[in-house]
């Protein structure tokens, strides 16, 4: 499947996230809890890598300075083809250029990036729904509003294995 460089959220922050997708399953829309293997966190992705060197992109990784945690302010929903549903985070200016940083740094490691994760094609979202199109559509809307505005932090890093949901904590924040 896919290794991404996730940021995690603080546990207030990861427990209101899990409380949505919650109530999303309990209105019969599939989210991150029940996708694939059920052990997915809520994150945000700086990368994720289609192929990839786990020691190489860990080592790369760990080799850039930690630029601490960071708040972000929820404040809509996105919508993405194919039924996928994301809270919209507004980040600080600064969360761009270390996203293209680390970008830079796996593919330099000898990673393949998804073409959505590039420099300056990355588009930053919270994963909420998998599959919600049509009807389904309007019910995570109306969820996400219900408890927006959201304000989280991000508190630190890691690579997550899509397929098995492994993850390899990052010394620091890039």
């Amino acid at each position: 499947m896919a290794l991404a460089v996730c940021l995690l959220f603080d546990r207030r922050t990861e427990r209101l996230i899990r409380e949505l997708w919650a109530r999303l399953e309990g209105k019969g829309i599939r989210t991150l809890e029940s996708h694939t293997h059920g052990r997915h966190h809520p994150h945000l992705s700086y990368a994720v890598m289609l192929e990839w060197d786990l020691a190489g992109a860990r080592t790369a990784l760990g080799d850039l300075p930690d630029k601490g945690g960071f708040d972000v302010s929820f404040q809509g929903t996105v919508a993405f083809p194919r039924g996928r549903a994301a809270l919209a985070p507004a980040v600080p200016a600064d969360v761009a250029t270390r996203q293209e940083t680390v970008a830079g740094v796996v593919v330099a490691a000898g990673a393949m990036l998804h073409r959505h994760y590039l420099p300056g094609r990355w588009v930053p979202h919270v994963s909420v729904a998998t599959r919600a199109a049509g009807p389904a559509l309007a019910i995570v809307v109306k969820e996400v509003a219900d408890v927006l505005p959201l304000t989280g932090t991000v508190e630190r890093a890691a690579l997550i294995d899509s397929s098995t949901g492994q993850l390899w904590s990052l010394p620091g924040v890039p």
